[in-house]
């Protein structure tokens, strides 16, 4: 995922105070958080304790580091409003409930906190969409839960949040999995 390090970067920059950071996995966001971030929690269902590179990367941190094997799409053990933004990147297609991942997201966000995304989803080319509907159960099955049919923007806004800005475009790869949504979202 390095070559997709740029797309990270513009995304993550954007986190200030303590952030709730969704799918954290090998922690390749830490280096993209600027200045204005005073901690991060990250939550990963497949975080492996005492991987190297996940250490150096924590170790380099400006900030406070805690990592938690949980998934998304449970009850998170944190306070309701704790959180002044949330980030994923190319998280939300591998939770199994994402409704429900974005509604526990809303939940620890702060009133007027923001959400921060960078995902992979539904295309707009009805072409594309046919093509993603009819792959998605093999894709699903051969990538540990991914889902390349996923409307990102729809399910941001039907959790409760303000989208503020979207945009969607194209990474390199296959049209199936190289439509992008980033975006900032207020939790209203």
């Amino acid at each position: 995922m390095g070559f997709m390090d740029p797309m990270r970067a513009e995304t993550v920059r954007e986190a200030r105070g303590e952030v709730l950071e969704i799918g954290f996995g090998t922690g390749r966001n830490l280096a993209h958080y600027a200045s204005g971030v005073h901690s991060v929690h990250g939550v990963d269902p497949m975080l492996t304790v005492g991987m190297t590179r996940v250490a150096r990367r924590i170790d380099s941190a400006p900030f406070p580091v805690e990592r938690f094997p949980l998934s998304a799409d449970k009850s998170l053990p944190f306070d309701a409003g704790r959180f002044d933004c949330v980030v994923t990147t190319w998280t939300l297609c591998s939770i199994p409930d994402a409704d429900a991942a974005l509604a526990e997201m809303r939940r620890v966000l702060k009133p007027g906190g923001r959400y921060l995304f960078l995902e992979h989803g539904r295309g707009r080319n009805e072409a594309t969409i046919r093509w993603q509907e009819r792959l998605n159960p093999l894709w699903n099955r051969l990538t540990d839960g991914c889902n390349i049919n996923r409307p990102i923007d729809d399910l941001v806004s039907r959790a409760g949040f303000a989208l503020d800005s979207v945009s969607e475009f194209k990474a390199p790869g296959p049209s199936l999995t190289s439509h992008m949504y980033r975006g900032v979202a207020t939790r209203i």
